[in-house]
């Protein structure tokens, strides 16, 4: 037996079976997570995996409520998305955005897109990249119809590259720095000296690569330039003074340490029974369309976590890590990066946040080994179609105009489009002082 073969076989003959059947049925519900087998919601394979470790006992039932508890501020703060958004829909918010885009691109394919890009950028800068997935991709493809493009699907793309691509700009960009950083969140001037150069790498990439690959896309194009303006409702605009208030309210929030989750909930649900109030009506029909079964998602990945955790894996990569960072800090964070974007994507960058977070907030590392851990986090989901829960949003919104991009797509597509980006903004980080 080889010295490879050894330590395998020592390895695995030191785990116990509880540990092992853990490991295995957190990858077998990824799996489906990633591949959707029978074409059955991601939701289901995720509470599949959380149900059969409480079944067999791997979990007990009180830990994996705990698990689920510690989601909650992420549900809250996707239902206060998702009804902003939808309030947003329903008054014709992005429809009258939509017209305005269309005539500014005069009739250009490229422009068009350069636009949508941009404002993807401010979406996810100061509403998040989960945001982006969810208000930005039902605005975008109103856009193309009302242009009447051929083919959505190159400016749809934006909304789920770019979520993940200038998450880090500031705090608030995306949960996951906050479950990375906790209670070491650095002040915002710090964040910004830090990762200014990187997010700004990322997003220049993310475009460069984007760009290249729709270009015989966009090149084959027609962009409509009759598209009348309409006036945009009360309520529209009202839907729309409350996603800008969001945004200021997310910021305060950052700038206090606290949670992200109550003030956004508190402020989809206050704008939505405002303008319910004013159309005397329709909440039926608000709850009707959000896209509820994100929410069991992302309980079920909590609860895989609270399992993994439990097998003392995040003590093993908490050692890995400290030890690695104190010998060569460099090459630490090289590694650590590039290696969490890729868990990122074999496991939900949500859960990887998790255990990274945690990892990094027990070994105690360097700032530029914590910024390479939270780029990975942030960058590396872009590489396949459920690497992120943005990119998952966004397949659920696109799913709802009759469209849809299968595993191998976005991943032929991620392949060319996160490796660079990634590259830059971590050699960004370990550029500044």
């Amino acid at each position: 037996m080889g010295a490879s073969g050894l330590a395998s076989h020592i390895l695995v003959s030191t785990v116990p079976g509880a540990h092992l059947a853990t490991w295995g049925i957190a990858a077998l519900a990824t799996l489906g997570i990633i591949l959707r087998p029978f074409a059955w919601p991601e939701a289901v394979w995720a509470v599949l995996g959380a149900a059969a470790l409480v079944a067999l006992g791997l979990i007990a039932p009180a830990s994996a409520w705990a698990g689920v508890l510690k989601g909650t501020d992420v549900y809250l703060f996707l239902v206060g998305m998702m009804m902003l958004s939808e309030i947003a829909r329903k008054e014709g918010l992005f429809d009258w955005l939509a017209g305005i885009a269309v005539r500014q691109a005069r009739g250009s394919a490229t422009r068009l897109f350069t636009l949508v890009y941009l404002v993807g950028v401010v979406v996810t800068v100061f509403l998040s990249n989960d945001a982006c997935a969810v208000v930005l991709t039902p605005a975008v493809f109103a856009a193309t119809q009302a242009a009447r493009v051929e083919n959505p699907l190159p400016y749809l793309l934006i909304c789920a590259f770019i979520a993940n691509a200038a998450s880090f700009v500031l705090p608030i960009s995306n949960p996951a720095n906050l479950v990375v950083y906790a209670a070491h969140m650095p002040p915002l001037s710090e964040w910004l000296a830090r990762f200014a150069l990187p997010s700004l790498l990322a997003v220049a990439a993310t475009y460069v690569v984007l760009r290249l690959t729709q270009r015989r896309v966009l090149a084959a194009q027609t962009v409509a330039t009759d598209v009348a303006a309409a006036p945009l409702s009360g309520t529209g605009k009202l839907a729309g003074l409350g996603i800008v208030a969001t945004a200021g309210v997310l910021i305060a929030a950052s700038a206090y340490g606290r949670d992200l989750g109550p003030p956004t909930f508190v402020a989809g649900l206050a704008t939505t029974l405002l303008v319910l109030a004013i159309r005397r009506g329709g909440l039926v029909a608000v709850a009707k369309d959000v896209s509820w079964s994100v929410l069991p998602l992302v309980a079920g990945l909590f609860v895989l976590v609270e399992a993994l955790a439990r097998t003392g894996v995040l003590g093993m990569l908490s050692d890995a890590l400290k030890g690695a960072a104190a010998t060569a800090p460099a090459e630490a964070a090289w590694g650590a990066g590039v290696l969490v974007a890729l868990v990122s994507n074999a496991v939900n960058n949500l859960p990887a946040g998790l255990i990274a977070g945690a990892a990094v907030q027990a070994s105690d590392v360097s700032e530029r080994v914590a910024g390479a851990i939270l780029i990975g986090i942030d960058i590396g989901p872009n590489l396949s179609v459920t690497g992120s829960l943005a990119t998952i949003l966004w397949l659920t919104a696109i799913r709802r105009e009759g469209l849809d991009v299968g595993a191998w797509s976005f991943l032929k597509l991620g392949i060319l489009v996160m490796p660079p980006a990634l590259l830059l903004a971590l050699g960004g980080l370990l550029l500044v002082p």
